[in-house]
């Protein structure tokens, strides 16, 4: 079957955001029937609210690939690349399943 990206509206703060073929890909092959209802900012906030580190500091940072503007979890060093989320997921590579 082949996807193709889609563009979502998040139902808690109203943006597009766009679920992509990858990531749509993923879903099938967990056997996940539904869509995803919020945009990545709103479902890591959301994560981070019921794990109680709602106060977690980020650090703002732009990605060295696509040039995007970000946050991430860590204080960046100067003489590593930071990347985006969709960057980084092409640079790391496939995981393996372990049995």
């Amino acid at each position: 079957m082949a996807f193709e990206d889609k563009t979502l509206v998040c139902k808690d703060c109203g943006k597009e955001f766009i679920f992509s073929a990858g990531e749509q890909e993923f879903y099938a092959e967990k056997g996940f029937e539904n869509e995803p209802q919020r945009c990545r900012d709103c479902r890591d906030k959301r994560k981070r609210s019921r794990e109680g580190d709602e106060h977690r500091q980020m650090f703002k940072v732009i990605c060295a690939e696509c040039g995007k503007e970000t946050e991430v979890p860590f204080e960046p060093k100067n003489d590593r690349p930071v990347y985006c989320r969709d960057c980084f997921s092409k640079h790391r590579p496939a995981r393996r399943a372990q049995f």
